[in-house]
């Protein structure tokens, strides 16, 4: 069964203000995630104080939770890996 992907407002912006080239590859990582929100590549960051997942994409990441009463994988942000958890803080 695959899951409905959400972005929230911001994280769509960050996404949607990418190089063309790394939205591309950014993007095929996001579409993964409907059909396998807890892949191999996927890791739980234990730092945080929700439930949030991360997902690698070359040099940028992608954090996002999972709803699995409602099939939706919520995309938090989607970053460089330089910048992105610190914004999380």
């Amino acid at each position: 069964m695959a899951y409905k992907i959400v972005f929230r407002t911001s994280a769509s912006k960050a996404f949607l203000a990418l190089d063309p080239a790394v939205r591309k590859r950014v993007g095929k990582v996001i579409d993964r995630l409907a059909e396998s929100p807890r892949s191999a590549q996927a890791v739980m960051l234990a730092a945080m104080d929700m439930t949030i997942w991360r997902v690698r994409a070359g040099a940028w990441r992608i954090l996002y939770e999972i709803d699995d009463d409602r099939l939706v994988v919520l995309v938090l942000d989607v970053g460089h890996r330089s910048d992105v958890y610190r914004k999380r803080r």
